[in-house]
């Protein structure tokens, strides 16, 4: 840990997502200490559940390992999951941080063996999968997570049945008397990339989002594709677990609404375009409908969406549905819209409508800890505020794809460089 003839050495990373992965290992290379501090029990946030993102479209492991690898091989990072910043007071150059760590229930003695997972019983909805699948309640939080240390949840830690997975595990990495503790640290900045949630789409009511069980969004198709998902990359009916042959995408969900988020996201109408790709791919007599006010496709990815809307099994109509409902029987789920090019009414039925939900900045919800923080109407935090040495980076400071989350971070570690050197 820092002490006080570091601290303005030592810069505090809140969020180990993509943002928060790029700004530790740029600020650790340029020689802070950094303490990365992370809510979840494994790095890399939102982008580890997805299926490929942009703009190689690739999967999320190819440019998170190469992080972890940055990360392992630098001593001047520290990394604590299963940890928030409860509370920052001072100045640039001179914070004390409070951080919250809560109890794993297994040490670093753990070697991933998953002996532990077999002598668990109980069943708890996995996290990772938003809930789609289960896990065992002694769980690795994903196949390819970092730490690769396996988790217990609270629901067991306490009961008998802990007992048991102690007994199983060889290394003496089960504690379960783990308890909450506070670390106190001094530093110099803090960057604050605890990035997005998307949209509840519960509360589009006329689109039957959390209702409708063939209504999902835009995040949960990502793990309908993905081969480490709830179905193994088969994008299926949550319903009856059937093969999609026919989907639609509805871009704008709750966006760009008075009544819900009054701005665009940015990178929803590039997502639909990449998952009608994943269907387009795997299926050959796909049929997939997209309906949508404009489609924003920047700079080079323009190119990308000439390349779906080409293909003949893509049909694109601009209007936005005034309704969505579901057939109780079949599942089948019926979109209604008007196609603003024809004026007419049109009725159609699909396997999976996926909602284009937008993204909401954690910060509107959970603010930083600190007096003085200015946010946007919106939640976003504000870029040039009066608390120098507490800079926003990533999506807590505006919608972004992952390059420009990750420049983003990086202009960050500049920010906080400076504020060290106050």
């Amino acid at each position: 840990m820092a002490d006080a003839k570091d601290s303005s050495r030592t810069i505090v990373v809140a969020g180990g997502g993509i943002a928060g992965l790029s700004a530790a290992v740029e600020a650790a290379e340029a020689g802070f200490k950094v303490i990365l501090v992370e809510r979840e029990p494994f790095l890399g946030g939102r982008v580890a559940r997805m299926n490929k993102y942009f703009p190689k479209l690739c999967p999320p492991q190819c440019g998170l390992e190469i992080n972890f690898r940055r990360i392992r091989s630098n001593p001047l990072i520290e990394v604590m999951t299963m940890s928030e910043v409860e509370k920052i007071e001072g100045e640039a150059g001179n914070f004390a941080v409070s951080i919250r760590v809560y109890p794993r229930f297994v040490n670093e003695k753990c070697t991933g063996c998953g002996k532990c997972s077999e002598a668990a019983r109980t069943l708890i909805p996995n996290p990772f999968d938003y809930g789609l699948s289960s896990v065992k309640a002694a769980y690795l939080p994903h196949e390819f997570a970092y730490p690769m240390r396996y988790v217990i949840a609270p629901e067991v830690a306490a009961t008998e049945e802990v007992k048991a997975i102690e007994a199983a595990c060889e290394y003496g990495a089960v504690e379960p008397d783990m308890a909450s503790r506070s670390v106190e640290i001094k530093a110099g900045a803090i960057i604050w990339a605890t990035g997005w949630k998307p949209f509840d789409i519960s509360a589009i009511s006329y689109y039957g989002g959390g209702k409708h069980r063939n209504v999902v969004s835009n995040v949960v198709m990502e793990r309908l594709a993905s081969a480490n998902g709830p179905t193994k990359g088969v994008i299926a009916r949550p319903s009856d677990a059937r093969p999609v042959k026919k989907i639609a995408f509805v871009q704008c969900a709750g966006s760009r609404d008075e009544n819900n988020l009054p701005y665009c996201s940015s990178v929803c109408c590039l997502a639909s375009l990449k998952q009608a790709t994943y269907l387009l791919d795997r299926e050959p007599e796909a049929e997939v409908a997209i309906f949508y006010i404009d489609i924003r496709a920047l700079g080079r990815q323009e190119g990308f969406f000439d390349k779906v809307r080409q293909d003949g099994r893509v049909r694109l109509v601009k209007g936005k549905p005034g309704e969505i409902t579901e057939n109780p029987e079949t599942g089948m789920v019926t979109v209604q819209v008007e196609d603003q090019e024809t004026g007419k009414i049109l009725r159609d039925e699909f396997d999976l409508v996926v909602l284009a939900a937008g993204m909401e900045p954690s910060t509107a919800g959970e603010k930083i800890p600190a007096a003085g923080v200015v946010y946007d109407e919106n939640g976003f935090v504000v870029s040039n505020g009066p608390v120098p040495g507490i800079i926003g980076a990533g999506c807590s400071r505006r919608p972004a794809d992952v390059s420009s989350t990750v420049q983003d971070a990086t202009a960050a570690v500049l920010r906080a460089i400076q504020a060290c050197r106050r």
